[in-house]
């Protein structure tokens, strides 16, 4: 196995490959299984961060979203650990995957939807050099996810869009941006999201392909990524059964699981098929996907001998550890399997030069250098570019744009938003309206009337008293929310557009780029699929003239409907 980390991803030098050799001949049993553990951090509290590292000792951790000082103060401490640790994030839009304060490049489907792998390959350097400053050496991106079905609820923005050949050259693209910043990139979430329209979070996903069109789609993306040198790769809860059928000819269908505890998916397809040599771990086992399949004591270690080197989260880290543990006292997971995932472990912390930086106390990051990477102008200007290039006019209605104070002077507003956004403690749609009245805009918020029929608020009162109508909508798909829809006000859906062919409608989506399956008829509909500041300023700007639409679409908006063209 010590061979195989001379060659691609790890590209390990002698001297290198002896630190990894006697790093495991020095580990107890138990120092061992922990190496085997990705743990999540959601504090920066000094008690709970050193007994992670003095008595738990994981491989890795993955840290939630803080302000800069306390992921610096937190990645601090981690470092102290005896064997230096893997420090994760979802590093995917920007720096804003780490820090509070980190860039918002824009989503995926922003980069997709700019038609310039350039700007994927920008993406990956600003989510490496931000994520770098702080400490993170571990990415879980790019999501090379297909979005095949417009009615998935994570896919969505998530991805690069429903073109394989996009995905495939701008997840390759980010994996070199990312690499160059000496994070490493985990492409997932193999072998392939965007064909079901379910939640791993909930149930166990399936990819329906056959063997032959996986091969050209996902097949394909997973290539060139690997091809690039990507160091991990994350293994999703998504059987594929028609793929694990040709592969193990006896399974029947009761017998398939999600990719993460099958051996001819993760194993088979993946490392030898594929030819992947890096490091493999699991999505997050907490998943309803991973647990539902068979009972957690046989799935923790079940997953290793899969073929995943790592194991991401817990449900109860004893209960795992003792789970892990006892599967390989009883060969479940066998000696060269565990050592296996060891020598990828270490390969990769080696790769990324941890044990070097240990030696010479490096690890640890520096808070002003971070200041200074965090946020600053080069990465600022190009989020300002995905920006621009991202919106996409999608339909627009002749002589409605661009619009003017001197021509639509008032202005009803219709906001419709779900929780969560990119402004910490203002609504996005908030946002929007006050931009629009910085422009000298009178605008007038909607405001349903409550009570049933007889009590709306009569067509008289609204024609003649508004020169346009403009619609932002603020929903954004997100984990263990099966569909994400927009859910119209009562009585019988009173926000809804019905004054679209009397007085010009704008509707302007921010996140989700499939609301016109609601809304068929509107005209003029724009899709900007995510919601930093510089989005909302561009609309803004592109609303006004002042500014072109330039963006493309990445997915099928029209969701194959026939009206939505309309």
């Amino acid at each position: 196995m010590k061979e195989k980390l001379k060659l691609k991803p790890f590209y390990l030098s002698d001297e290198d490959i002896k630190w990894v050799e006697k790093t495991k001949e020095n580990m107890s049993l138990d120092e061992k299984v922990a190496q085997l553990f990705c743990l999540i951090a959601y504090t920066s509290d000094e008690g709970y961060l050193n007994n992670l590292v003095h008595n738990i000792k994981p491989g890795g951790l993955m840290c939630r979203v803080m302000p800069t000082e306390d992921v610096v103060k937190t990645v601090s401490i981690l470092q102290q650990s005896k064997i230096p640790m893997l420090i994760s994030a979802n590093i995917e839009k920007g720096g804003n995957g780490i820090v509070t304060e980190g860039t918002y490049v824009g989503a995926p489907l922003n980069i997709g939807a700019t038609n310039d792998k350039e700007m994927a390959y920008k993406l990956g350097v600003v989510c490496g050099a931000e994520g770098n400053a702080v400490g993170a050496n571990w990415t879980f991106a790019p999501v090379i996810d297909i979005d095949y079905n417009f009615r998935n609820p994570i896919t969505n923005t998530r991805t690069f869009g429903s073109n394989p050949e996009i995905v495939r050259d701008f997840g390759a693209e980010f994996v070199k941006g990312v690499q160059e910043n000496d994070v490493a990139a985990c492409i997932k979430h193999f072998p392939g999201d965007g064909v079901d329209e379910r939640d791993q979070h909930l149930v166990t996903t399936v990819n329906t392909m056959k063997v032959e069109e996986w091969e050209k789609t996902f097949g394909d993306v997973y290539r060139k990524s690997i091809e690039e040198g990507a160091l991990s790769c994350m293994i999703g809860h998504i059987a594929l059964p028609e793929y694990s059928k040709v592969l193990d000819p006896n399974l029947k269908d009761e017998d398939i699981l999600p990719a993460t505890l099958a051996k001819e998916i993760t194993t088979t397809l993946l490392r030898e098929k594929l030819g992947f040599n890096g490091l493999v771990v699991t999505d997050a086992t907490a998943m309803a996907g991973f647990a539902l399949p068979m009972p957690r004591e046989k799935a923790v270690p079940m997953s290793i001998a899969a073929g995943n080197d790592m194991f991401l989260f817990t449900r109860n880290m004893d209960e795992d550890f003792y789970f892990m543990k006892k599967g390989i006292e009883e060969g479940v997971i066998t000696s060269e399997r565990l050592d296996e995932a060891l020598t990828r472990i270490l390969g990769m912390k080696a790769a990324l030069k941890l044990h070097t930086k240990q030696q010479n106390n490096e690890l640890a990051p520096n808070l002003e250098r971070a200041k200074e990477i965090i946020g600053n102008p080069k990465h600022q200007e190009w989020a300002k570019e995905c920006a621009d290039k991202s919106i996409t006019l999608v339909k627009e209605e002749k002589g409605v744009l661009p619009i003017s104070v001197e021509k639509h002077k008032r202005v009803l507003f219709y906001n419709l938003e779900n929780t969560g956004s990119f402004f910490d403690g203002n609504n996005v749609t908030e946002e929007f309206r006050k931009l629009l009245e910085n422009e000298g805009f009178e605008i007038e918020v909607f405001n349903a009337n409550k009570g049933m029929e007889g009590m709306m608020t009569p067509s008289k009162d609204v024609l003649g008293k508004y020169d346009l109508i403009i619609y932002v909508a603020n929903i954004i798909t997100k984990s263990n929310q099966t569909t994400v829809r927009i859910e119209w006000a009562m009585p019988m859906g009173i926000n809804i557009p019905i004054y679209l062919t009397s007085i010009p409608t704008i509707f302007v989506s921010v996140e989700n780029p499939y609301h016109l399956l609601d809304i068929p008829r509107v005209k003029t509909y724009i899709n900007a699929y995510s919601s930093g500041e510089n989005i909302l300023k561009e609309i803004v700007e592109k609303l006004m003239g002042r500014s072109e639409f330039k963006g493309t679409n990445p997915v099928d908006p029209f969701c194959g409907k026939w009206d939505t063209r309309l």
